[in-house]
C-alpha cells in the first residue's frame, strides 16, 4: 500500500445515542444538537484525534423533509448553523488541519429510493442545505445515495457553488453491485462522475457489499473508496423509525472493520472511513494499521 489514503471519520448517530445514555430519536444524530451540542463537538474531536483527515457535519437528519415529518421546520436554520459550529469547533480545539465536509443526506429516509421527492422539491431543498452550509465546509459529500436521480438532484445544488462534491452511494447489502434503488452501479458512478463529482464512494452498506463494489469504482478515473455500517440489515429499517430497531452485527469490532478497510484498500480505495456503528475506536485502528504499512 504505497498511496495516499485520506481516513474519513465514523458514525455519528449512534455513538451519540450511546454516549447521551437516551432511547434513539426519529431525528437520529440530529437530536444531540437539541440536547447537547457539546457532546457533538466532543465526539468530532474525538474522530479527528483518532486520525480521521475529514469529518463531516452532524446534520443527517436536519432535512427540511424529516423536520416537517418528525419536528418543527422553525429549526432548520439553527440546526444547521449548530452543527457547522460544532464541527469548527472540534477543528479549533484540536488543532488539526482536518477538512469539514458538508452533510447532503436522503431527504427523507436512507434505503428507499422511492421516497426521493420530485426533481423540483429535492433540488431546492439541498440548495436551502447547501446555502447554510457553504461557508462553514471545505467540500460536500452527498451520503447515502440510493438512486441515480438522488445523486444528480444533489450535484446540481452544489454545482452552484464552488466547493466540490463527493457522491456516496448506498447499495444492496446482498449484491454490492446494485444501489438500493435497483439501479446498477455502474450507471450511477457514470452519472455523478457526468456530473462533475471529484470522488466516489460506498456507504452506510454491509463491509462485503463495499468488497464487491470496488472492482467497479475502480474502473473509474476519479478517487474512490468506502465507509460501511455494522447493521444485519440496514433495509429493514422504514421511513420515520429508529435505529434501535435494526440488529447490529457482533463481528465488527475495531480489528475486524479494519481487516475489511485495508481490503478495500488493496482493491484500489484511497478514501476510508464508516458509517452507522463504527466509531472513534474503529477509526483509530485503521489509522494504526495506514501508518504501520506505510513506515514500512
Amino acid at each position: 500500500m504505497k498511496q495516499q489514503i485520506t481516513l474519513l471519520d465514523g458514525g455519528m448517530g449512534q455513538e451519540l445515542c450511546r454516549r447521551s445514555g437516551k432511547p434513539a430519536s426519529p431525528l437520529f444524530s440530529t437530536q444531540a444538537m437539541i440536547d447537547n451540542p457539546d457532546m457533538v463537538v466532543e465526539l468530532h474531536s474525538d474522530y479527528i484525534r483518532a486520525g480521521a483527515d475529514v469529518i463531516c457535519l452532524n446534520a443527517y437528519a436536519s432535512t427540511p423533509e424529516r423536520l416537517h415529518r418528525d419536528a418543527d421546520i422553525s429549526l432548520f436554520e439553527p440546526l444547521q448553523k449548530a452543527a457547522a459550529a460544532a464541527a469548527l469547533k472540534a477543528r479549533d480545539q484540536t488543532q488539526k488541519s482536518v477538512l469539514i465536509a458538508g452533510c447532503l443526506p436522503p431527504l427523507m429516509a436512507s434505503y428507499h429510493a422511492e421516497l426521493i421527492p420530485e426533481e423540483a422539491q429535492a433540488i431546492e431543498s439541498y440548495e436551502r442545505i447547501v446555502k447554510q452550509q457553504e461557508t462553514a465546509v471545505d467540500l460536500f459529500i452527498a451520503e447515502t445515495m440510493s438512486s441515480i436521480s438522488e445523486a444528480h438532484y444533489v450535484c446540481r445544488a452544489v454545482a452552484k457553488t464552488s466547493k466540490s462534491i463527493w457522491v456516496s452511494f448506498t447499495v444492496d447489502d446482498s449484491d454490492g453491485t446494485l444501489l438500493r434503488s435497483g439501479e446498477a452501479l455502474k450507471d450511477g458512478i457514470k452519472a455523478a462522475v457526468a456530473a462533475n463529482a471529484e470522488c466516489i464512494l460506498v456507504n452506510c452498506s454491509s463491509p462485503e457489499s463495499i468488497r464487491q463494489a470496488m472492482p467497479i469504482l475502480s474502473k473509474n478515473e476519479t478517487l474512490f473508496g468506502g465507509m460501511a455500517n455494522t447493521f444485519v440489515s440496514a433495509a429493514k429499517l422504514k421511513a420515520g423509525e429508529t435505529v434501535d430497531t435494526l440488529v447490529t452485527r457482533n463481528d465488527l469490532g475495531p480489528d475486524e472493520y479494519a481487516a475489511h478497510a485495508l481490503s478495500w484498500v488493496e482493491d484500489g480505495a484511497t478514501l476510508i472511513g464508516g458509517c452507522c456503528g463504527v466509531g472513534p475506536g474503529h477509526i483509530a485502528e485503521i489509522r494504526r494499521r495506514i501508518d504501520m504499512i506505510s513506515s514500512q
